[in-house]
């Protein structure tokens, strides 16, 4: 009885078991693979996406080309999901990570048909992580002040030309460093701060500036454009009249009611500013909008105004001047006011910008320009990778070899290790440290290289000198030890591509049942009782 029903049950749904959903798990994960592969390296090429509406974007950047594709199998949104993942921790090595995951399935897919169990594979898998992750801090050196430009710079390589590169790696170090100065702990957060494009000039005068840039100006243009010191009120909210409820109405009975209940209004409004203007407010920043009643007296108070600013930047000038976003001006508390040194109103390209510096730091905006949109979109994703790599560099100052060596480093070391394992899990090590390799090997083939003989000239390389920084620069084509060419990576980079392939493999490899439902399109019931009514 129990086993007719389980038939019914699944009746409407299509089953995939065993080598069957693992050998289609795998499958989507090399068609994803493949879309980035083409992009690992300075020599990487790049992809042109084209929207529904025929937008068309051409980029490098591997987060960038898998958050745009289509994607319904559910193995390949896991896998996007992972690339999106080490972009938000690392900012770079997304392509990476994705064809180490598609390489770890189909090697393990490989000893899964030779009749190596599945769980035997991912026992394996997280013996060679643990492993890789303890050799990765050991090949790792502490990092000079020097090279973190060297380092940013090597995780713009292939995303934009050389002169860009430079402009955009030396801009994201500055502001970093300078965040890290000013603020109470090694964290930077990159978010925090400000960036503000301007359409026209070069991408050599892009610029970092001391203090939140908005593109605003006053509200009230009798008041004063420059404040030197004062107090900030940040808003969420606005000046408005009160609403009325939504099922509230207002009856008129006699002359003269609506005057009273506009006065009545505009004693409330008047209530409010004064509100403002007894905690000595000297800037007043709101979220929303202000009523055309509130600017004069407003003005009269000598309270400079600006409207309509985005959440964010709210939040930023929040930081910048040590105060507190509030929802209410009535009793407004003094741990709420912040402070800022000045305030002045600049006009850019023709555009009335507003430069405020607070007392906590003054907060930093970095101008990004560009002669096109398509120049200021590339500059703009660029500058975003780099300014997330030097803020962790900030907080994690070591760095590892590029130019594959740090890969085939580990591959030497998991082989060597592989030999001490007694049992089965030794074949998933081997299997692992051959993942490794595919991403020199996509390095020396995106170069116009063989990856085969590279790999084998690397690995040579290392294990004869034993020196695990010998790694291969693709601009000359020859093997160097990569401090001394500048090519290097983060720690965090490696260590989260390593952390979130292997997860990611291990999730895919546990999965022996896959059940898709199958349902035809019903009507929904609310819309079957309209037809019924109607009948």
């Amino acid at each position: 009885m129990a086993r007719r029903e389980h038939e019914r049950i699944l009746q409407d749904t299509e089953r995939e078991q065993g080598h069957t959903a693992l050998r289609n798990n795998v499958r989507a994960a090399l068609a994803l693979a493949d879309a980035v592969r083409s992009t690992i390296g300075p020599l990487g090429l790049d992809k042109m996406l084209i929207s529904d509406e025929g937008d068309v974007q051409v980029t490098n950047d591997g987060v960038t080309v898998l958050e745009a594709a289509k994607v319904e199998h559910p193995t390949a949104r896991m896998l996007i999901s992972t690339s999106s993942v080490q972009d938000d921790e690392a900012r770079d090595g997304t392509s990476s990570a994705i064809v180490l995951t598609a390489e770890l399935l189909l090697n393990a897919l490989d000893w899964i048909d030779r009749g190596i169990h599945p769980s035997v594979m991912v026992a394996g898998y997280r013996i060679a992580m643990d492993h890789s992750l303890i050799a990765i801090e050991d090949i790792s050196r502490p990092m000079e002040e020097a090279d973190n430009i060297r380092i940013v710079s090597t995780s713009l390589a292939g995303k934009v030309g050389e002169d860009v590169r430079r402009i955009l790696s030396n801009l994201a170090v500055e502001t970093a460093s300078i965040a890290a100065d000013r603020g109470s702990s090694k964290h930077v957060d990159p978010d925090l701060i400000k960036r503000i494009i301007i359409r026209g000039g070069r991408i050599a005068d892009c610029e970092r500036v001391d203090g939140i840039v908005l593109r605003k100006t006053r509200l009230d243009s009798q008041t004063p454009s420059r404040l030197d010191g004062g107090k900030v009120l940040l808003l969420d909210g606005g000046l408005d009249p009160k609403e009325l409820s939504v099922n509230a109405s207002i009856r008129i009975t006699e002359p003269g009611m609506m005057a009273r209940f506009l006065q009545r209004q505009k004693q409330e409004m008047k209530e409010r500013v004064d509100a403002i203007a007894e905690a000595g407010i000297d800037l007043l920043i709101v979220r929303d909008g202000i009523h055309e009643d509130a600017i004069p007296i407003l003005r009269d108070a000598g309270i400079v105004t600006y409207r309509r600013v985005e959440r964010t930047d709210l939040e930023l000038i929040a930081r910048a001047c040590g105060a507190r976003i509030v929802r209410d001006v009535q009793g407004i508390r003094s741990e709420s006011i912040g402070e800022f040194n000045s305030v002045n109103e600049e006009r850019w390209e023709s555009i009335d910008h507003v430069r405020i510096h607070g007392s906590v730091g003054s907060g930093q905006t970095v101008v990004l320009r560009g002669s096109t949109d398509a120049v200021i979109d590339e500059v703009s994703r660029a500058f975003d990778d780099a300014i997330g790599v030097a803020c962790g560099l900030q907080e994690e100052p070591k760095m590892l070899p590029g130019g594959g060596a740090i890969q085939i480093a580990l591959a030497r070391r998991l082989r060597s290790h592989a030999t001490s394992i007694p049992g089965r899990e030794q074949l998933a090590v081997e299997a692992y440290a051959a993942a490794l390799e595919s991403i020199p090997r996509a390095l020396a083939e995106n170069s116009g290289l063989d990856g085969l003989d590279q790999i084998i000239a690397i690995t040579a390389a290392q294990t004869s000198s034993s020196n695990d920084w010998l790694g291969i620069d693709v601009t000359d084509r020859s093997i160097h030890p990569m401090n001394e060419r500048g090519v290097l990576e983060p720690v965090r980079i490696a260590r989260q591509a390593i952390t979130g392939a292997t997860e990611s493999a291990i999730s895919v490899l546990r999965i022996g049942d896959i059940l898709w439902a199958k349902q035809d399109a019903q009507m929904p019931d609310w819309q079957s009782d309209i037809n019924q009514d109607e009948d």
